[in-house]
């Protein structure tokens, strides 16, 4: 009977709540010994006071099974306001005494707001059996690092789920220590997570401090790291904010989490100037980059957006994801693909762009290299097309966005890039078009790219795979990227190639060992690294700067400018146009001839001088 009205209440109550109301009115009378001749109206005037005032401030749409202290502090306060407004109407009606009316109020109060505790009674006990039922099976050992309100929201979540056994907290305020937490101990600082998690054989670690600073982050989630331990991390605070279970919004540590990378600091005032009430196109804006500079681009309240991808389910989720953060900015769609010169003339002849970013590109280095003729005709003629149409339609600007395996390229896919990078230098001064060509290494979560191949890999249960273990990389976030893509559009007068201050090269090999660990296994152990062995055109190291460039630091302290190489523009466009017609009748090798011959510092894969550096 009990379990049905825990699990019915919200129909049930008024109910009770009637029954409550009448019962109480005749004992308080009873008490009293003040019977009224109209009994039943003042039962009726009671009742209908009461619920009217339960109906008003909505008693009957709260769940009282969670119910705080406050809810129920709020029915107190408005049962005694019944109570006076019930008597006063009465009072004026029948011989009622003040003892009554006292009674009255008293009775139903208590009564009322007993029947809400049980409510909550019934679900703590219920939750209690569910963790006696769930304590014989093997529970997950838990260590939250963070003793404050986000962690307390943690625990009650985890509590209420029955299959984790929460170890203790750590946290490095000193008045904390040894504190308990909603019964839960205050076990050390951050110093003493190896030993308390050695201890207690935990098995997952939860970083709880949404608002923490992204040094201190670092600095925590590499000691977590050494643990063994799975790692989980609590988002940024407004994520949290905005989540309606703060456990749900926990999610793995990522790699990016353990690269202490400084924030950047961008000119808002000189990219608002270039951007602010201007038509934006992106090309590939459905890709990660160009969906990335999208929202980049939106904060800066251009007068239209415009995003051009070949890809349709691409470009329509950024579609929806920007009509919902920016609803009072002008956005558009078009699916062409940047190969087809008679849609691109058609959409610069539609919307007239102002500032062009052309992400649109074939990047994967091992398919580009099968398939030289589709790079050459995406990347190099893709590029080659919009870069004319800019100059046609008189926009103001043109970014293109650009890559360290252009530097010194020994695959398809960076010779192709090169070439971009020549067309932009060589289209620049040409109409009023600032053209300027933007250079950076790999994107930490982009797609195609190490992190979510690793990360699908260790999920299967591995093994991870790398082509070489000495092999490294640049990496940079994607909103890092995007930020430092517009900050150089600020510079762009004489078809300069930007370089990207990408950090320090990281080892792919130790990359996958930590991503591994933080995932909770041990590498070699749960998760094999297997040694695949360098692909076509891959090499060890990436190059940013060619050999013959020399470096200018812009205003920006993470953006460099190369030294331009001298370019015969009439030439480039003769023989430019010339593969362009001819391309279809060339072989994959022919292909690659033309490329070295137009890139010079281009090495093929299977020419003799390729070291794969």
């Amino acid at each position: 009977m009990l379990g049905l009205f825990a699990k019915h209440y919200r129909k049930i109550l008024p109910v009770v709540d009637f029954f409550a109301i009448v019962g109480s009115t005749f004992v308080a009378m009873l008490f009293a010994k003040n019977f009224i001749d109209s009994g039943l109206t003042l039962y009726i005037m009671n009742v209908a006071i009461y619920m009217s005032m339960f109906l008003i401030f909505k008693f009957y749409n709260i769940m009282w099974a969670y119910a705080d202290a406050t809810e129920f502090i709020m029915l107190s306060l408005v049962c005694i306001m019944g109570g006076i407004l019930s008597f006063l109407v009465n009072r004026s009606m029948f011989p009622m005494s003040i003892r009554t009316g006292t009674l009255s109020a008293i009775f139903i109060t208590a009564i009322v707001v007993i029947i809400r505790l049980q409510t909550k009674m019934f679900y703590f006990l219920g939750t209690v059996k569910k963790e006696i039922v769930n304590s014989k099976e093997k529970k997950i050992k838990v260590l939250i690092v963070g003793a404050g309100n986000a962690g307390e929201l943690c625990l009650h979540e985890m509590r209420r789920k029955g299959i984790y056994d929460i170890i203790g907290f750590v946290d490095d305020a000193k008045e904390k220590q040894h504190a308990t937490m909603c019964g839960v101990k205050v076990l050390g600082t951050r110093h003493d997570i190896e030993l308390i998690c050695k201890d207690n054989e935990v098995d997952e670690i939860l970083l709880a401090i949404p608002s923490i600073e992204e040094t201190q982050k670092v600095k925590i989630a590499k000691i977590c790291e050494k643990t063994g331990c799975k790692v989980k991390i609590i988002p940024h605070i407004y994520k949290v904010i905005t989540s309606q279970n703060l456990l749900s919004a926990a999610r793995n540590i990522q790699i990016e989490d353990l690269l202490c990378r400084d924030k950047i600091m961008l000119d808002c005032t000189k990219i608002k100037e270039y951007i602010n009430n201007q038509v934006v196109l992106i090309t590939g804006g459905g890709g990660s980059i160009g969906s990335e500079i999208c929202r980049q681009v939106g904060a800066f309240k251009p007068k239209k957006l415009v995003v051009l991808d070949n890809y349709e389910n691409n470009a329509y989720e950024i579609l929806l994801e920007l009509n919902s953060t920016y609803p009072e900015m002008d956005t558009e769609v078009i699916i062409a693909t940047v190969r087809d010169k008679n849609a691109i003339e058609s959409a610069f002849d539609k919307i007239k762009p102002d500032v062009v970013f052309h992400a649109a590109a074939h990047k994967h280095v091992p398919l580009m290299e099968d398939v030289p003729k589709e790079a050459i005709k995406n990347n190099v003629f893709g590029t080659f097309t919009v870069a004319q149409a800019a100059i046609k339609y008189n926009a103001k600007r043109f970014v293109m966005i650009s890559t360290d395996k252009a530097v010194n390229p020994t695959n398809v896919m960076g010779a192709s890039k090169r070439l971009c990078e020549m067309i932009i230098q060589a289209f620049n001064g040409n109409g009023c078009t600032e053209f300027v060509a933007v250079r950076f290494g790999n994107v930490l979560g982009s797609n195609g790219s190490v992190i979510p191949i690793f990360t699908k890999q260790i999920k299967n249960g591995g093994p991870v795979t790398i082509t070489h273990k000495e092999i490294t990389r640049f990496f940079m976030t994607i909103p890092e990227a995007a930020q430092l893509v517009l900050q150089a559009g600020v510079y762009a007068n004489k078809g300069e190639i930007f370089v990207l201050d990408m950090g320090k090269p990281v080892k792919i090999y130790e990359l996958a060992e930590k991503m591994i660990t933080l995932m909770g296994y041990v590498p070699g152990k749960d998760i094999n690294i297997v040694i695949s062995g360098l692909r076509p055109g891959e090499k060890l190291y990436e190059e940013l700067l060619m050999a013959e460039e020399g470096l200018t630091q812009t205003e920006h302290n993470k953006i460099y400018i190369a030294k331009p190489m001298q370019i015969d523009k009439q030439h480039l466009y003769e023989k430019l146009i010339e593969l362009e017609n001819t391309i279809d009748d060339m072989t994959d090798e022919e292909v690659k001839d033309y490329l070295s011959y137009l890139v010079p510092t281009y090495v093929k894969q299977n020419d003799k001088k390729n070291v794969a550096v």
